[in-house]
């Protein structure tokens, strides 16, 4: 990319303060959106987020931090969403189709609309107008705190433009980040949203004193699950074994650092939702995914016990034990 790119961040969590990390590396003009007066004040002034990542250095040549969605917006030609998916409709409140006119949006959110059921792609593309050809998503596996160690780590871009995908990869592309391309973004955008529900069952049982044979027979069957219901929903070539797919689910289930196996482990520990909500900082996208792909699901009646199973435990409040119990006798 010969211009710098001018983008702008919508959030101020430890994604999105990864992204913000990943992005300085390159030649990029960047706008910082955080609702957090506190900490967009402190991070003008000591460089830091305060909250999120902390040891990330952020540039201040690089990056203009705005508590103002419209200021945010106003010159940047790409707009990365890096905010849960329950709050990205209060993060751009206010937003007019027209002052997103000519302007590409990236999601980089794991989670569907609560509600409306919706992937962001889809929403993004209903409520502001933007085609479905200036529209991507970044996925794989990627957590923010091994960015912010530069551990090396790989990020995939769907888009249903090859070429758009491709032109967003690039300046995503850096020293201890390496990006592809791909154009099933549906099965991407689907794929990590059911991989946080995959975690939370791989939480609840490690919370119960499963251990690591179990969570192998666990994620191979939620694969399969995943495969079900992506082939039926929305049906085209993919490889799943792919890093975009397989990889974003094996480190959802396995990685200490994913906030969805802990919320899970926390339900298994005997938590109630609400004393696990509040014992973590962050919010665990698969407790609002599990109801949104149940609901989907009454529409398609694909077979994913495990999904089911988290789902009960979640909404229903069926013991984890119960649920657990009546799951392990249909894995193979």
């Amino acid at each position: 990319m010969n211009q710098p790119a001018r983008i702008t961040v919508v959030g101020g969590g430890s994604w999105a303060t990864a992204i913000i990390k990943i992005l300085s590396e390159g030649n990029n003009h960047i706008r910082w959106w955080l609702r957090s007066q506190r900490d967009a004040g402190h991070i003008r002034k000591f460089h830091h987020n305060p909250s999120y990542l902390s040891d990330v250095q952020i540039s201040p040549r690089k990056v203009r931090v705005c508590t103002k969605i419209k200021d945010a917006l106003s010159t940047s030609d790409y707009i990365i969403l890096a905010v849960p998916a329950a709050f990205v409709s209060d993060a751009l409140q206010g937003v007019k189709p027209e002052q997103l006119a000519g302007k590409s949006i990236v999601s980089a959110i794991k989670g569907m609309i609560p509600e409306k059921n919706q992937l962001i792609t889809d929403w993004a593309e209903q409520e502001f107008g933007v085609p479905s050809g200036r529209i991507a998503v970044i996925a794989g596996p990627c957590h923010a705190e091994e960015v912010a160690l530069e551990k090396q780590s790989y990020l995939t871009i769907a888009s249903q433009n090859l070429d758009f995908a491709s032109e967003v990869a690039q300046f995503l592309n850096g020293r201890f980040v390496q990006t592809s391309a791909l154009d099933d973004i549906y099965g991407v955008e689907y794929c990590a949203v059911m991989k946080n529900i995959i975690a939370l069952a791989c939480g609840i049982t490690h919370g119960l004193g499963y251990g690591d044979n179990f969570q192998a027979v666990l994620v191979s069957n939620a694969m399969q699950e995943i495969r079900r219901f992506v082939d039926r929903v929305y049906p085209m070539p993919r490889d799943l074994s792919a890093s975009a797919y397989l990889g974003d689910l094996l480190v959802t289930a396995y990685s200490p650092f994913s906030r969805n196996r802990t919320f899970g482990h926390l339900i298994g520990r005997g938590y109630s939702v609400q004393s696990a909500q509040m014992e973590m900082n962050m919010i665990a996208e698969g407790y609002y995914a599990v109801k949104s792909i149940h609901e989907i699901n009454r529409q398609y009646n694909v077979l994913m016990p495990i999904m089911e199973m988290v789902y009960t435990v979640l909404y229903e409040k069926t013991s984890p034990v119960v649920a657990t119990n009546a799951l392990k006798t249909v894995l193979k």
